[in-house]
């Protein structure tokens, strides 16, 4: 099954104006190219047939060129980008953020499983650990990997170990 047609009804209505001042042949089968397909629901291997042209590609090639001369005012179509499958808006996410910011900042920390829980809980659905960190990102902030060493490591106790442990490991 084919596609339906979509005709704009402004596009007919410059066909039918610029059929009645139409100064030569090719503005003619131009805009009768739009027209039969438009208002008598031919089909384009139709149209071919009534307007004396080869092939339905011809009556293809007739409507753009007569699209093109009219310069029809369409919006333009939208440009593929943004946040289409966004579960909050900008604002929501900034409100729901709020009170995180505070406890952040008296922990030094933010651990995302809690957070994680809430969004889960306010949106009504199960959320992935990647939404929550895409969701922060955007939002400014940004992951702080640990230290390659812990806070509470000995190195003089490391060293002591190191020189006193047994050269070879044996089985129990």
């Amino acid at each position: 099954m084919s596609r339906p047609r979509h005709i704009d009804p402004k596009l007919v209505a410059r066909a039918r104006t610029a059929l009645a001042q139409a100064t030569d042949v090719g503005q003619l089968r131009a805009a009768q190219a739009i027209l039969l397909p438009a208002v008598a629901h031919l089909t384009l291997e139709e149209t071919a047939a009534v307007l004396g042209v080869g092939r339905a590609s011809s009556v293809h090639r007739l409507q753009q060129r007569f699209r093109a001369e009219v310069k029809t005012a369409r919006p333009r179509p939208k440009r593929w980008g943004g946040r289409r499958r966004a579960l909050m808006s900008l604002e929501e996410e900034r409100s729901f953020l709020e009170p995180w910011v505070e406890s952040a900042r008296a922990a030094g920390v933010l651990v995302v499983s809690p957070l994680r829980a809430a969004l889960a809980e306010q949106l009504g659905r199960k959320v992935s650990s990647s939404v929550v960190y895409r969701l922060l990102a955007r939002h400014g902030w940004r992951k702080v990997a640990p230290d390659t060493r812990h806070p509470k490591s000995d190195p003089v106790a490391q060293g002591e170990w190191k020189k006193n442990s047994r050269k070879r490991w044996q089985p129990l």
